[in-house]
């Protein structure tokens, strides 16, 4: 390969990275920073969610730091359209489906339903800047007759 191809491959490579970060602002390494329950702020615990292109879908992998490893927790890979898609744990196994659909530029809705598990509905929104990431959510969980609310704000990591 002669440099010249290199380096058209290369800026293409790169173009098309541009590109996808623009179609999907959701691309990228999340650091949960703050989270309220019900309007009370908790504590929160290390936990990274990382977002990538896998063809037409998006993948998620929640991840928490075990022995110094990111150890993936949760894993699901859904297409921003409304499919439902399968959510696996740490073991693989099945824990439920999830559906995603994109609600405009920089915004998606989430559905999770699992066996025994309240449904959660909710919605991801990626701010003007690009830096956060802010995660709102609702269940309500049996025999309770109010909702839980849950609010988590993460940051991008480079």
């Amino acid at each position: 390969m002669t440099l010249t191809t290199l380096r058209t491959l290369f800026l293409a490579l790169i173009l098309s990275a541009t590109s996808a970060w623009a179609a999907e602002p959701l691309l990228g390494r999340w650091l949960l920073v703050s989270q309220q329950i019900n309007g009370q702020k908790t504590p929160v615990e290390e936990m990274l969610l990382r977002v990538v292109a896998s063809g037409p879908a998006l993948e998620f992998a929640y991840s928490v730091p075990l022995n110094n490893i990111q150890f993936v927790a949760v894993r699901y890979i859904a297409r921003p359209d409304g499919a439902e898609a399968e959510v696996t744990g740490s073991n693989g196994k099945p824990m439920g489906t999830v559906k995603v659909t994109r609600a405009g530029a920089a915004q998606y809705k989430i559905v999770l339903q699992g066996p025994n598990k309240p449904t959660a509905t909710g919605t991801m929104t990626v701010s003007a800047d690009g830096k956060t990431l802010t995660s709102t959510s609702e269940s309500t969980p049996p025999g309770q007759t109010t909702a839980t609310r849950m609010v988590q704000v993460f940051a991008r990591q480079q």
